[in-house]
């Protein structure tokens, strides 16, 4: 009932049409907590299917917290946030988003009733997180005006506590997605501003090289080979300082060597340097997460761009088509756009059998 609640808050579906109370938006006077509204009669067949819950879960939660959050509540939206992850990961955020916008509202609506600036610090901390993840879902399926809205209400949050590292990440965030927007200036100031705000935070090795790396991104977009190579050495470099005893945020802990590795890779691939890219994206993809679908997808794709690049054509085909069956099991229009741009980088060769299939079950699967 909490998903199903948290669903019909996210895309404003109606109380009614889910066998559900009206919804606290749905009603013009009522607050946070669910304040009392007076409603006009309802007809005899309606009113069990109708009738006042008390409120839904989330003003429950809120009421039941009184003036203050707890400590369980605080762990139990951690947990829920890094199991969004995963799930992202292994599916894609589509059906992780009315969940993400639900939990979120929620959080707002225990910081309005919670005085101890200590929860505050912490559900500020959350709520950033739960924006930053409700726009990256908005992010990996192209709609990047939604995705823009929730990154600088993310960034709203992160400011309100002073949390620099936080907005760097979110800034990188933005970095990557100008990128994926043809803004490839914007993505090297978004990212130089991002570092700025590590350094600022004495942010740890690992963040820093994730940071040079996405700087390193905007650079190959525009195809300034030696600023992408600086961007490179200077990831490296960072990342050669991690030491055991750094105070990592969980967030970042995800930029591993493997992370490092695979990205260097697709850098060099977007510089046209296929024959040093392709043995960096295989290696990542052999020690990559067998659950991380998404990602996979996305890497084998370079892989295969990589292989065209060097004109081992049906090879690439037959790698290509490892990343369509991978992309087929994740909801990311994201991947499959990148899918889209491989059948029109066949086209030289479309008279090649292995093409020819391949660019066929591409249009089946992306229309």
């Amino acid at each position: 009932m909490a998903v199903i609640e948290r669903i019909a808050d996210g895309l404003r579906i109606p109380g009614h049409m889910l066998g559900l109370a009206d919804r606290n938006w749905e009603r013009s006077s009522a607050s946070c907590h669910g304040s009392p509204v007076t409603i006009g009669p309802v007809p005899a067949s309606q009113s069990a299917r109708d009738a006042p819950s008390g409120g839904d879960l989330n003003d429950i939660l809120a009421i039941a917290a009184g003036s203050r959050a707890t400590p369980n509540i605080l762990r139990s939206l951690q947990v829920s946030i890094e199991d969004y992850w995963r799930r992202d990961d292994q599916h894609g955020g589509e059906a992780l988003r009315p969940a993400v916008i639900g939990q979120l509202r929620y959080v707002t609506c225990v910081m309005r009733d919670t005085a101890d600036p200590n929860y505050r610090h912490s559900l500020h901390g959350i709520a950033a997180e739960l924006a930053r993840l409700a726009g990256w879902t908005y992010f990996d399926a192209r709609q990047y005006s939604a995705a823009q809205g929730y990154f600088t209400e993310s960034l709203r949050f992160a400011r309100d506590i002073d949390d620099r590292t936080f907005v760097a990440n979110v800034l990188a965030c933005l970095s990557l997605q100008a990128t994926y927007q043809d803004k490839p200036q914007d993505a090297i100031t978004l990212a130089r501003a991002a570092q700025d705000n590590a350094r600022l935070a004495t942010g740890t090795p690992r963040l820093l090289a994730m940071l040079s790396m996405r700087e390193a991104f905007g650079h190959a977009s525009t195809y300034d080979r030696e600023a992408a190579h600086r961007a490179i050495t200077e990831a490296h470099h960072h990342f050669e300082r991690i030491a055991d005893g750094d105070d990592d945020p969980v967030w970042v802990q995800y930029f591993d060597h493997t992370k490092l590795t695979v990205d260097t890779g697709i850098v060099l691939g977007q510089l046209g340097e296929a024959g040093a890219a392709e043995p960096l994206i295989a290696e990542g993809l052999q020690a990559e997460p067998m659950a991380n679908l998404r990602g996979r997808a996305f890497h084998t794709f370079w892989l295969a761009r990589t292989q065209l690049q060097q004109r081992e054509v049906e090879l690439a085909c037959a790698t290509a088509g490892e990343a369509l069956a991978l992309a087929e099991a994740v909801e990311s229009p994201r991947v499959r756009v990148h899918l889209q741009e491989f059948r029109q980088l066949l086209r030289p060769y479309r008279s090649s059998a292995p093409v020819a299939e391949l660019s066929d079950r591409i249009t089946g699967m992306t229309g």
